[in-house]
């Protein structure tokens, strides 16, 4: 059996993948979507440690596939980087990606990145970022927005500001970066640049709302581009 761990990216909760669970179910394989919205301030080892967690929970008989959409992105790679031999590949949906010592604000355009601060600065104690509209996601139809927009959560800004820390141990991992289009930032370079092979789907940055289906098949066909069984 396939298990896929998803984990949703910033702003978002395990609701994220609400449309496409099912469809990974009917396939035949099982789902984990650990919650990284935990109360109070946050950092991305953080949750890095709350996938770690949602990995060991996982039987080594299993195949493990590790996805991350957008910000996760990050998470899941220092994630697997701790637990080399229980991941058998890992998917990244239009995320965030790099070496040791990469972090979001590293990694994104300077436009994006002085937008979250002002954000940040302007909401609360300024240890958080408020969420964008659902356009920013590309959720345009009217009932979708309204769905999305009831759901999303301040993001902790320092999960953004924090660098992963990566041994080099994610690296024997295979991975497929899932990039949609049109694109909104150049996520298939990024997976390029860490080894992954590229996969394009048309759709939006929150294609597994809008287009679950087709990234369910997606998902599916990364599982059977495996490491091979996983040590004991």
């Amino acid at each position: 059996m396939t298990t896929f761990v998803l984990v949703p990216g910033a702003w978002h909760g395990p609701w994220a993948w609400d449309r496409l669970v099912p469809l990974l179910h009917a396939f035949g394989a099982r789902t984990l979507t650990p919650d990284l919205a935990t109360a109070g301030d946050r950092g991305l080892h953080d949750d890095a440690r709350t996938v770690v967690a949602a990995l060991d929970t996982v039987p080594e008989e299993e195949e493990l596939v590790l996805v991350g959409h957008s910000y996760a992105g990050l998470v899941v790679r220092e994630a697997a980087d701790q637990r080399p031999d229980a991941v058998n590949h890992i998917v990244l949906v239009d995320g965030w990606a790099g070496p040791d010592g990469a972090g979001l604000f590293g990694l994104a355009p300077a436009a994006l990145v002085d937008a979250a601060r002002t954000a940040a600065g302007a909401f609360g104690d300024g240890r958080r970022i408020p969420a964008p509209p659902p356009a920013a996601f590309g959720v345009v139809d009217s009932d979708d927005a309204a769905w999305l927009a009831a759901r999303l959560l301040p993001q902790p800004l320092r999960t953004f500001t924090e660098r992963t820390r990566l041994t080099g141990a994610v690296d024997r991992i295979p991975g497929t970066a899932v990039h949609c289009t049109p694109q909104t930032y150049p996520f298939d370079r990024l997976g390029e640049a860490v080894g992954y092979r590229t996969h394009p789907l048309d759709g939006p940055h929150d294609v597994m709302l809008t287009r679950p289906e087709p990234l369910a098949r997606l998902l599916m066909e990364a599982s059977s581009f495996k490491k091979g069984k996983r040590r004991v």
